[in-house]
């Protein structure tokens, strides 16, 4: 049998997917990809900065939650406002808790990579959780406890305005779409989702912290990330 070429490009098999045992090949086989609507909202800087921070507040003040109160902050978002590219992750794990900053720790290592497999700076995108404070001991939150906080993600989402959204796990998945189902039935499949009357195409994939602990699901990030890396240069966006 004759092997197929590496392609060059193809870094994220370097970084990532060598970090086990299993060598593996890629070629470029066209994807279909949809016909997508691209949002050309703007909004003015100030403003968005201005509605950011009174969502903070408005999330910040909620009562009776055993997730606020167990938390030492909330960790919101970071990133650049500004990007077609909006990242949303489930709940902050311990090290966000403690530096109030999205995908921290191993689960951020993990997360740069693979975005700087597909020529992406995390810190030129945008991120956050679909629930702003970490649940105590680290439990799976609710189905009720996901859809208490999904109106903030949507508000936030809505703000921010991206152009692509990319969902991390099963509890972001469910917290934008509703659907409690296994990441690997819905995995790698672009979505679209209207908010507020506004368009957003959306891909879920595995959340870093999962494929830490089940790194044979690598292979089958590393084909969702080569469909969003496909669907940038398909829609012509532009990551500064």
């Amino acid at each position: 049998m004759t092997k197929k070429p590496i392609n060059q490009n193809d870094i994220f098999n370097l970084e990532l997917l060598n970090s086990i045992s299993t060598r593996y090949l890629f070629d470029n086989k066209p994807i279909n990809r949809l016909k997508s609507k691209i949002n050309i909202k703007k909004v003015d800087n100030n403003d968005k900065h201005k509605n950011l921070e009174h969502l903070k507040k408005e999330i910040n003040s909620i009562e009776d939650c055993n997730f606020k109160d167990n938390s030492s902050q909330i960790v919101f978002g970071n990133g650049d406002i500004n990007s077609p590219i909006m990242i949303i992750g489930g709940v902050p794990n311990i090290e966000d808790d403690v530096s109030g900053k999205v995908f921290s720790g191993t689960d951020g290592e993990l997360l740069k990579k693979m975005l700087r497999a597909i020529n992406i700076t995390i810190e030129n995108i945008y991120l956050t959780y679909a629930i702003n404070f970490r649940p105590f001991d680290d439990r799976k939150p609710s189905s009720t406890e996901i859809k208490r906080y999904s109106d903030f993600l949507k508000k936030h989402i809505n703000i921010i305005n991206p152009q692509l959204i990319i969902i991390m796990g099963s509890i972001a998945m469910e917290s934008l779409t509703g659907i409690n189902a296994k990441i690997s039935v819905e995995r790698g499949i672009w979505k679209e989702t209207i908010i507020q009357n506004d368009n957003y195409n959306l891909i879920v994939t595995f959340d870093p912290s999962y494929l830490l602990r089940i790194p044979e699901n690598k292979k089958h990030a590393w084909e969702d990330l080569k469909k969003i890396r496909n669907k940038i240069d398909q829609l012509k966006l532009t990551i500064k």
